[in-house]
């Protein structure tokens, strides 16, 4: 594999380098290959680094797959042909040719090397230079962040080679086949890496804030067991024929430990996506970022994930990615406090500032997408307008609010490009409490399922008062009765419809709908929908007449082009892709 033959990593995250055998002058800006492995506490922290050496091609959470390839979000930008995320919106037209599938394959394989290598400095020099205490924590915690890298790779790519320290030890990275495991003994493999990391991490830390602990690697864990409760990931044996109820029970097992820990609900819904409140207790886990101004560096440790999606002409730059779909906005619709599950999408509908309407709702809407006549992200000096997208014709007019900051904070970094300092939530706690309501339903655990749900609802009414008094008019949100829980498939209903409502545009859609068996037909029912869209008599999205989900293809990505042909033979293609 290419990316484990790099071995350059910049002196201040103080990994290793070589140079040339035919050169003899010693190279500047690195450190001695010895010298660096007798450092381990500074090789854990490059491993920590790495979590936020993201870039838009490569975006570590996830949004291009997560969302683009779902029905919550549409690609944005300059046009279908800006960067080369247009085939995961529409998947007719996915191969396994596009150079961002092969740069997020590679860079979460440099974590994962960067990982080894701590693993290697922690067991040769981690006692007797941090003494046996938190030697252990840190090769728990280093094991958490091996995880969750390969977490995020089986998410995408299912068949996957697993490197881990001793093959880094041998050399032998290029003998390591993507068929050598099964896709249940990879997971196997991830969840015993966050099994390692909760043995070996206390419930909390005191020594910063972006530190993994117990606590994060029991959410990590009921996520593990959560995907692997609804089957094998491909739709023909994935949903609730293929449940597996100890799984489920896991599920409920580690997110008792996250219940009945520090963290908690953050008391109104829009604070979560503020940087002031970035490590609130709603935070369980996240990749760090700051300021220039709280670092003293020169631009600061940006999100450079999401350096596309702010808005157009609101920001220097504003790419317009990123951009919620009409379908989206139409879930929020509610109907006496309720969501309207079964025709919620005869028409496409939206509030516009100063004309409300008998057309009501839920609140989160107004703190999710950003919307004409109504203010940017609750500044009333900053109005949005029809002039704020970049391709009105293709994209619509919406943008996404909860991955920037208010207007007048003001960029992290401000040149050609933009980025912000906004964390990337890994894990929320909201996220972790709508995982353990999902296996109490299917564990017919019906009304403890409510109280949770109804919990997260009653926090979005809430939520009107602080940030969006000026939509108070358009919202109305109310508590599920207990007839909504009187049978598995209705609280079903009502676990899925929440969690698309409090985690959209948080990357995490198409996993979902992909986990429960129902990608195609949410996917191919949505095409036919959006590609009529309007907002204002303005047509766009109709580009979704080319698009169309396959089960038994689409399900993962495909192998990047690059990696199959770097050592012919050793990987072979997901299957449906040639």
């Amino acid at each position: 594999m290419k990316l484990l033959r790099l071995s350059i990593i910049t002196l201040a995250a103080l990994t290793i380098t070589s140079c040339n055998d035919f050169i003899d002058v010693p190279p500047t800006g690195v450190v001695d290959g010895d010298l660096a492995y007798s450092q381990p506490e500074k090789m854990v922290t490059a491993a920590y680094a790495s979590l936020g050496d993201c870039w838009y091609t490569y975006p570590f959470n996830l949004w291009p797959y997560g969302d683009l390839g779902s029905d919550d979000c549409l690609k944005g930008g300059g046009g279908t042909t800006d960067t080369g995320y247009h085939p995961m919106e529409i998947w007719s037209t996915l191969t396994s040719t596009p150079g961002e599938l092969d740069e997020l394959w590679y860079r979460l394989y440099c974590n994962i090397s960067r990982c080894n290598r701590a693993l290697v400095s922690l067991e040769e020099y981690g006692e007797s230079v941090l003494g046996a205490k938190t030697c252990a924590q840190r090769i728990g915690e280093v094991h958490f962040l091996r995880g969750h890298s390969y977490f995020k790779l089986l998410t995408m790519f299912r068949q996957i080679p697993w490197i881990d320290e001793e093959v880094f030890k041998n050399n032998s990275h290029e003998q390591v086949r993507n068929d050598e495991y099964t896709y249940q003994q990879l997971f196997d493999k991830v969840i015993n890496e966050f099994k390692l990391a909760y043995d070996a991490l206390p419930a909390q830390v005191s020594d910063g804030g972006g530190r993994a602990n117990k606590i994060a690697a029991a959410a990590y864990l009921a996520k593990c067991y959560l995907t692997l409760a609804w089957g094998d990931g491909y739709e023909a044996t994935d949903g609730v024929g293929f449940i597996n109820e100890e799984y489920m029970n896991k599920v409920i097992e580690y997110t008792d430990v996250v219940k009945n820990s520090q963290y908690g609900y953050l008391e109104d819904f829009g604070d979560i996506f503020l940087p002031e409140y970035k490590n609130s207790k709603e935070s369980v886990f996240a990749v760090q970022t700051s300021q220039y101004t709280e670092d003293n560096t020169t631009f600061g440790r940006a999100n450079w994930s999401n350096m596309l999606n702010g808005c157009w002409m609101m920001w220097s730059c504003g790419w317009d990615f990123h951009k919620p779909s009409q379908n989206l906005v139409n879930a929020f619709k509610t109907q006496n406090g309720l969501p309207m599950f079964e025709n919620y999408a005869e028409s496409n509908d939206y509030p516009v500032n100063g004309t409300p309407s008998a057309q009501k709702w839920d609140p989160r809407l107004f703190h999710t997408v950003g919307m004409p006549t109504f203010p940017y992200k609750y500044e009333e000096e900053y109005m949005m307008t029809t002039a704020n997208s970049r391709t009105p014709n293709t994209y619509g007019y919406y943008t996404s609010l909860k991955d920037v900051p208010q207007r007048s904070k003001g960029e992290t970094f401000n040149g050609s490009w933009q980025a912000f300092a906004m964390n990337d939530y890994v894990i929320r706690y909201t996220d972790v409490m709508l995982m353990r309501a999902e296996a109490l339903i299917e564990t017919n655990k019906l009304e403890e399922a409510r109280t949770i749900i109804n919990d997260i609802r009653q926090r979005a009414a809430n939520s009107i008062d602080k940030h969006i008094a000026y939509a108070a008019d358009y919202c109305d949100i109310a508590l599920y009765p207990s007839s909504y829980f009187s049978n598995k498939e209705t609280a079903r209903k009502c676990l899925r419809w929440e969690r698309r409502l409090e985690m959209a545009m948080e990357s995490s859609r198409y996993f979902d709908l992909r986990r429960w068996g129902i990608a195609s037909t949410v996917l191919n029912r949505y095409f036919e929908y959006e590609k009529n869209s309007s907002y204002d008599g303005t047509r766009y999205g109709q580009y979704y007449q080319d698009a169309h989900y396959t089960p038994g293809k689409n399900e993962f990505y495909p192998i990047p082009y690059n990696q199959l042909y770097y050592v012919p033979g050793l990987y072979v293609q997901n299957k449906g892709y040639n």
